[in-house]
């Protein structure tokens, strides 16, 4: 994924969400985010059903070491539909789906032990 859009060139944890934003860095993003271990970028996602092939692909296509993968789903679980597991799977990912809230507390988590994980954050209000 190139440097364009990127909000920062590392991983940082979320500081806060809601009102259909983040918090991260000490700045405010208003949207969905797409956190990769070099970057943070904005994501076009807005609901579960944009979850698909071409909002996943920076993930499965990136250069850097990623060993999981949490997709915030929003306020509510949605599930990944099999073909993009596999995806997934094919790269030695795991990925889980969780509620946005669930997915930022797990991500902060595996950023502070160093570990390389991307998060695919849906904003809620």
């Amino acid at each position: 994924m190139s440097g364009e859009g990127r909000h920062l060139p590392y991983a940082a944890p979320i500081e806060a969400y809601g009102k259909g934003g983040f918090r991260f860095a000490g700045m405010s993003h208003r949207g969905s985010l797409l956190c990769l271990p070099d970057g943070i970028w904005a994501s076009a996602v807005v609901q579960t059903s944009d979850i698909g092939e071409a909002a996943l692909q920076p993930i499965l296509d990136s250069k850097a070491i990623i060993t999981h993968c949490l997709i915030g789903t929003g306020v509510d679980m949605a599930a990944l539909v099999p073909a993009l597991r596999q995806r997934f799977r094919d790269r030695n990912i795991a990925v889980e789906t969780m509620a946005t809230g669930a997915a930022i507390r797990t991500y902060n988590i595996l950023i502070g032990e160093g570990r390389p994980v991307a998060a695919l954050l849906i904003a809620v209000e």
